[in-house]
């Protein structure tokens, strides 16, 4: 059955998946959530098991990924202003994923410094 589904996000939490699958739900997107129950039994774990998965059938992705997209949290400054891409101005910026291309930040990754990419044109930046 999960060959049918995709993982669309990862949530620390299982309360932070359930604001997101209600909102696909209720426009009649098939999902579904997977290691909810265990990481509702031991919270400390979330991180060892790569948190809750919000997953969205196949068929569904393209509608549930706008629709996810419109209620997601988007990184803001320090002073909580939005942040601007500097190629396409949106400020649906997200914190990028690190890259760990170089044996010392797969060892130290605390050093790697964050970089954030833009949700509509992916572009990586700092």
């Amino acid at each position: 059955m999960q060959d049918n589904y995709t993982i669309l996000a990862v949530f620390e939490y299982s309360s932070e998946a359930q604001v997101a699958k209600a909102k696909l739900d209720s426009e009649d997107i098939r999902t579904m959530l997977m290691d909810e129950k265990t990481i509702d039994s031991d919270p400390l774990i979330s991180q060892a098991i790569g948190g809750v998965k919000l997953l969205v059938h196949n068929n569904d992705l393209e509608k549930a990924a706008t629709a996810y997209n419109e209620i997601r949290e988007y990184t803001k400054d320090e002073n909580g202003n939005n942040i601007h891409c500097p190629k396409c101005n949106s400020t649906k910026i997200l914190v990028a994923d690190l890259q760990r291309k170089n044996i010392f930040f797969m060892l130290f990754p605390f050093f790697e410094s964050k970089k954030l990419i833009c949700n509509d044109c992916k572009t990586i930046f700092k």
